[in-house]
């Protein structure tokens, strides 16, 4: 019997339940010859999205604003110093301009902090970053049994027989959307012990593509042995990949350790500085490169055998005249090639990353508590050092980077650091729950300290990197049956997905004599700006003072940014005729119900059913926009996304 038969015979067959006939279809019509294969365990969070949409709220309190800063920090700090030294006044108030000094930019980088579940973060973030995240770095739970990986607010202990499939699931759908933000370039690090290494591996291929895998970094994170194991884990595994072979070609370089800068020497005095030689012979035969070299001295040397030289007559005679060919110091020797410490622009890194170059876990503690003043109940922090190595190897100066298990926040840490080292705008999204408070307590907590500035445990100062602007939010929820009602709340709700999608955040609405319960009208005072129409029996009204507003606007170096609550884009086009040719329109809220449409069949909810509170209620979701047939006909379901 041919398997269409076979899934129709299946759908009709009372005895079995919705999600039994789809797990026997799912099995039939699975054409994987190789790879891994586990059973999908559905998460609480993910059956919330079958009837609420993910959106984010912003909290406004916890904003950090660069322009803020300065006269506000300069002057705590130098009050309380002047009272703490009323002798050392002059110099203490030196000290702390100096320590929140600098020129605020009105183009500070805006990082976001998001509080909630990654899984409706990620969600989120497809509408505003879609093709847009050109560096992720993920530090997921790693599953070892003794505590660390919830599942349905559960702990997940060695006993579990289900224990590697929840794992694979949870990734699974994380990475899945994680794909579609990456850029074409974009790539993805995701740091793992040996508990999940294998499974990740395979899943990983299967997601990105096994010809996108670049590298299995080794990390050494301890520097000494765990007396409790047999053998000691002294390592971590990191899984780069990227979304495209782009992501392999657009890895950089990184700094020299000192150790190779010191194989740069001068014997020969050379005007061009240190240098070192290699050889200059190649593998093959080549006809073109089989010449006869003369030494200074004389001796006269052709290719080894099974070996030519680099380069052919010509270039060699050139780089002779250039005086970059070695002969030894007495001009004897077989030719060798110089290259000089000033031409090298940095070292190709290699997969094996030592706690000298990278940093370790103790180190990483540390750092937590120099900048909290205390240990926090997050025991597995990252170092510093290895989050600039991975953002300096796969980044530009203005990429966006995303750690969506942000943890203690090291991934925007090292941002900022090199951001304030190299002059980059690099942007960092943050996204973790609050377990534990750890994102109040820990995530922002430290990261605030590091752009306000700080005192360490030692007593002494620390500078804030005071050119960047912290965002915070928590994922919130609409509805998502498309009732007018509903979709009249998901467009007001959209305002601060809409201000991070443009990243337009300075509110200009009430200045400008409009009202917010009507429209949102922003800019990142570059010229650049947005506008949001709320649905209200004003709308037209509304709209044609915001024509006048727009033509008035001298500064715009950019078309403006127009959603507004509408069918469709020719109607808004129409509404907006007088300035048609200055903005472009985009019409809500179905722009974010076609962003959540994607994600859900991508995760394929719209084929996955999930018993609810009776046995004899059984909700589906259908991407295409209607209940399914098993669906209880009710007002709040007719109408999924």
């Amino acid at each position: 019997m041919d398997k269409p038969t076979l899934i129709k015979k299946i759908k009709v067959l009372e005895s079995l339940t919705n999600n039994e006939k789809a797990d026997l279809i799912q099995l039939l019509t699975n054409k994987k010859k190789y790879g891994l294969v586990w059973e999908d365990k559905p998460e609480d969070v993910e059956k919330e999205m079958l009837t609420m949409l993910p959106v984010l709220t912003e909290v406004p309190e916890r904003n950090i604003i660069a322009k803020e800063l300065i006269p506000s920090a300069a002057f705590t700090e130098s009050t309380e110093q002047n009272q703490a030294v009323p002798d050392e006044s002059e110099s203490s108030t030196e000290l702390s301009i100096s320590a929140f000094s600098g020129e605020i930019q009105t183009e500070a980088p805006n990082h976001i902090l998001i509080e909630g579940d990654n899984l409706h973060s990620l969600t989120a973030l497809s509408f505003t970053h879609e093709s847009k995240i050109d560096l992720m770095y993920f530090d997921p739970p790693y599953n070892t049994g003794n505590k660390d990986f919830k599942y349905n607010d559960n702990f997940v202990d060695k006993e579990d027989s289900y224990r590697h499939s929840k794992w694979l699931s949870f990734m699974h759908k994380r990475l899945l959307i994680s794909k579609r933000l990456l850029s074409e370039k974009g790539v993805i690090f995701i740091s793992i012990d040996d508990n999940e290494q294998a499974q990740l591996k395979l899943l990983c291929d299967t997601v990105f593509g096994e010809e996108n895998f670049i590298a299995n970094i080794i990390w050494q994170k301890r520097t000494s042995p765990d007396s409790r194991r047999i053998l000691g884990p002294a390592h971590d595994n990191i899984l780069t990949y990227g979304k495209t072979n782009a992501g392999y070609e657009n890895l950089n370089l990184v700094s020299l350790s000192e150790e190779q800068e010191k194989a740069f020497k001068n014997p020969d005095n050379d005007p061009k500085g240190p240098w070192v030689s290699s050889d200059f012979t190649a593998q093959g035969f080549r006809p073109n490169q089989m010449y006869e070299i003369i030494t200074p001295k004389g001796n006269k040397y052709l290719p080894p055998e099974g070996r030519c030289w680099k380069n052919i007559e010509s270039v060699y005679r050139q780089q002779l005249k250039d005086g970059k060919m070695w002969f030894g110091i007495d001009g004897t020797s077989m030719p060798r090639r110089k290259t000089y410490l000033a031409e090298r622009k940095g070292a190709v890194p290699w997969t094996w990353w030592d706690h000298k170059s990278s940093g370790n876990n103790q180190e990483a503690k540390k750092e937590i508590i120099e900048i909290l003043g205390k240990a926090t109940a997050f025991d597995t922090p990252k170092p510093i050092r290895l989050l600039k190595k991975i953002i300096t190897i796969s980044s530009e100066s203005e990429s966006i980077i995303l750690d969506a298990f942000a943890g203690s926040g090291t991934t925007l840490h090292a941002t900022m650091a090199l951001n304030a080292e190299d002059g980059g705008k690099r942007q960092c999204i943050l996204a973790t729950n609050n377990e534990n408070n750890i994102c109040e307590e820990v995530t922002y907590e430290r990261n605030k300290r590091v752009i306000q500035g700080y005192t360490n445990t030692k007593g002494v100062q620390v500078p804030g990197l005071i050119n960047n602007n912290l965002r915070y939010y928590r994922t919130g929820f609409v509805p998502s049956a498309r009732t007018e009602v509903n979709r009249r709340l998901l467009t007001t709700a959209s305002t601060e997905l809409l201000r991070i999608k443009e990243d337009c955040y300075n509110d200009i609405t009430l200045s400008n004599g409009f009202d917010p319960k009507q429209c949102s009208v922003c800019t990142n005072d570059l010229g650049k700006y947005l506008v949001i129409v709320y649905h209200s029996r004003k709308q037209h009204e509304v709209i044609n003072r915001l024509c006048v507003f727009i033509e008035s606007i001298s500064d715009l170096s950019e078309k403006v940014k127009v959603y507004a609550f509408s069918a469709e884009t020719e109607v808004l086009l129409e509404d907006f005729y007088p300035v048609a040719k200055k903005i472009n329109a985009v019409p809500l809220p179905d722009a974010i119900y076609n962003a959540y449409r994607a994600i859900f069949k991508t995760l394929k909810l719209e084929k996955k059913t999930y018993i609810t509170s009776s046995p004899e209620e059984e909700l589906a979701i259908d991407t295409n926009g209607s209940a399914s047939e098993n669906q209880p006909e009710s007002p709040e379901l007719n109408e999924e996304v």
